[in-house]
């Protein structure tokens, strides 16, 4: 079993799907991995809407035009709820951050099971809201798809370099 470090490390963004469907009991801890996410106040402002079947996956295809996109067998769009998350008192709200939480405990959770996800927030909103019938309150933030990587899944090339602990660590003050 992999180190959570090793794990963190071993992830990438997977862009290419084999043909081959995700079995129900790994999806369904990968999804079991985000509900028990940490939130802000723990007042969890995500709803996760669960995309498998072709037609549904090309009308969502429609939002992000990419080919790669339509291979993977699943595809979670992640949403939050802006009525219902923590607003810290100079008004900043927290629903973002914690649809990103849940999204990185799913995309290690994937890794995990040997599967493959790429975090994406390049889409058509409006159009998603749309497609899914998102209540007003609900924004749509990211897709993660999710399958087996086919060829070369490692996205490590795309960022070869990671900044030192120097560069990001600061003690006491900046």
């Amino acid at each position: 079993m992999k180190s959570f470090l090793e794990l963190a490390k071993a992830r990438s963004s997977v862009r290419n799907y084999l043909d081959k469907p995700v079995e129900e009991e790994k999806l369904q801890y990968i999804l079991e991995c985000g509900r028990v996410a940490p939130s802000a106040a723990n007042y969890q402002p995500w709803h996760i809407i669960l995309i498998r079947e072709p037609g549904m996956r090309r009308k969502l295809g429609a939002t992000y035009n990419r080919a790669w996109f339509l291979m993977a067998p699943v595809v979670l769009v992640i949403c939050g709820d802006h009525t219902a998350g923590w607003k810290r008192a100079d008004g900043k709200d927290h629903t973002d951050i914690d649809a990103a939480i849940i999204i990185d405990h799913m995309t290690l959770a994937a890794a995990e099971q040997g599967l493959g996800t790429c975090w994406i927030c390049n889409f058509d909103a409006a159009l998603c809201r749309k497609e899914l019938r998102l209540p007003e309150n609900l924004e749509p933030v990211a897709y993660l798809p999710i399958g087996y990587p086919g060829i070369s899944g490692d996205d490590h090339a795309r960022h070869p370099n990671r900044k030192s602990m120097n560069e990001i660590i600061h003690y006491e003050t900046f």
